[in-house]
């Protein structure tokens, strides 16, 4: 699938822009194992880059202008690169007008160019399509105008971009999307940037993911509200014990002592956020001795805490979970990304995928009248250049 994309993105550059492009280069989206909701409270997060790509086609025009298209929407963007970076009512051209501002707000210097981009991620499923758009945006341009950007910084720009956009995400989407490893998970401390591989090996289990196909508007507001709520947690648990300086210096009791203290949604908010820091520990240990069972239980604890806890689910995503518990043949089930709609993650055992996958669209499209999108995912490698086809 990615070859095709590959090929249809640089034909289309070539026909639009008279050459082949220089540099083409392919950015990945990403799941996440376990860690969700962490990275902006300073834990751990296990993330992997997957198989599902944005393929960018960049060529140097000698101008200081920009010319960039989003083939799958039939969209263009001319940025002026003399010009002060501002927001723009169309959604996707903030994302990468973000770069530019990065760029240009650390003191880098580049001129025009041509881009064409086109994807194989699905956009709104909680794959991290607009880290895949910031990064390998940003690693093209780096790339092409040889700027010496090392990848993690690219990481950090990408996030600082989609803080500019007005997300206040944290660090894993972009850093997974930069680092990711064929067949590796990374296990990434969000505080220090500190990192480590884990073989992910799934012995008899694939990862497949079950695409609600909602998203509901709650999104947004409630990712940065849930941000507000774990900041004012934080600042309690400092108060009342000196020796803790963010979430992973706490332990749970700590937390119980003080939910007189706290609101009751700041005190599920923090419940949620140590046991999740605990439950990456004991997914990388889960990994590293091939227990992939035990690791499919913590799953299922995660979705628990954020559905309950966190309170980021919807009936659909509460369904599309509790509907998979009672099948042998799956281990671990949970919702991924920030929530509210997108995809289930589930690890399902080889030989019964399809016999699930069956029963599910049936039952979901009975109870909600929607069909579910399913997508069968391999970890991949992180943002890089596709040399094949350069000239």
């Amino acid at each position: 699938m990615n070859d095709v994309v590959i090929q249809k993105t640089s034909a289309f550059f070539q026909e639009k822009f008279g050459s082949t492009p220089e540099k083409v280069v392919l950015s990945p989206g990403r799941i996440n194992i376990i860690g969700e909701h962490i990275d902006y409270n300073d834990g751990y997060v296990l993330p992997a880059a997957i198989d599902k790509i944005i393929c960018f086609a960049f060529s140097k025009n000698n101008s200081n202008e920009s010319n960039i298209i989003a083939l799958d929407l039939n969209e263009e963007m001319v940025v002026d690169l003399t010009a002060k970076v501002r927001l723009s009512e169309v959604v996707w051209t903030n994302y990468l007008l973000g770069v530019v501002k990065q760029l240009q707000d650390n003191g880098f210097n580049f001129e025009g160019f041509n881009c064409v981009f086109s994807s194989t991620i699905p956009v709104g499923s909680g794959l991290s399509s607009s880290a895949a758009l910031e990064c390998g945006f940003l690693y093209g341009i780096n790339a092409l105008f040889q700027l010496q950007i090392k990848p993690v910084d690219i990481a950090l720009m990408g996030q600082k971009a989609e803080h500019w956009v007005g997300i206040n995400c944290g660090i894993m989407d972009q850093f997974s999307s930069v680092m990711g490893l064929e067949n590796q998970v990374i296990k990434i401390d969000c505080k220090t940037l500190e990192f480590e591989y884990h073989k992910a090996d799934f012995n008899e289990y694939a990862l497949i993911l079950f695409d609600s196909n909602v998203k509901h508007s709650l999104m947004t507001s409630a990712y940065n509200q849930r941000r507000q709520q774990c900041e004012e947690g934080l600042a309690i648990l400092k108060n009342n014990f000196p020796e803790i300086s963010s979430f992973r210096d706490c332990s749970l009791e700590q937390v119980q002592q003080l939910q007189n203290v706290m609101s009751p949604n700041v005190f599920k908010r923090c419940s949620f956020v140590v046991k999740e820091i605990q439950r990456v520990a004991l997914a990388c240990a889960a990994l590293d001795q091939g227990a992939i069972e035990t690791l499919g239980q913590l799953m299922f604890e995660t979705h628990a805490g954020l559905s309950k806890e966190y309170e980021v689910s919807c009936d659909e995503l509460d369904y599309l979970v509790d509907f998979v518990k009672n099948e042998k043949a799956v281990v671990g089930s949970r919702l991924m990304g920030g929530g509210f709609g997108g995809c289930t993650i589930n690890l399902i055992k080889k030989g019964e995928e399809e016999t699930i996958k069956s029963k599910l669209v049936q039952g979901y499209k009975t109870a909600f009248g929607i069909d579910l999108k399913i997508y069968d995912v391999k970890i991949g490698n992180g943002t890089s250049l596709y040399e094949t086809i350069v000239s």
